[in-house]
């Protein structure tokens, strides 16, 4: 945590409201889904989906991937990576971009560097 002197200008941190979850540097979260669907394990429902577009500006790439944040309530116990690949060494050739479930409860991911659609979906 490093506070910015000109946001806080003489106030406690203990005066606002902390994150809910703390995410990277530059990871630029672009998309989130709760997913409502019925096909992934029943661990997965209304849990949160967030897509990392990726660092663009910094010398060690981070993001480029989709991670899945676990709540209790509306409490943000843990994150993990769901989807990665799109970074391959420090050289990225996708970036994801958002989420949207389909009716049989796949996820579609958009990516806008490789312009190209995926289907994400789980077999019994």
């Amino acid at each position: 945590d490093i506070p910015d002197p000109k946001l806080a200008d003489g106030h406690q941190c203990s005066e606002f409201t902390p994150p809910a979850m703390k995410m990277g540097p530059h990871v630029a979260p672009l998309g989130i889904e709760f997913y409502t669907g019925n096909q992934f394990p029943t661990s997965y429902k209304n849990q949160i989906f967030i897509a990392e577009h990726g660092s663009w500006n910094r010398t060690n790439k981070i993001g480029y991937r989709v991670v899945l944040v676990h709540l209790e309530g509306n409490t943000c116990t843990s994150m993990e990576n769901f989807a990665e690949g799109w970074l391959q060494g420090e050289t990225p050739w996708g970036r994801p971009v958002d989420m949207e479930l389909m009716k049989d409860g796949s996820m579609l991911v958009s990516d806008d560097q490789a312009n190209a659609i995926y289907r994400i979906s789980y077999s019994k």
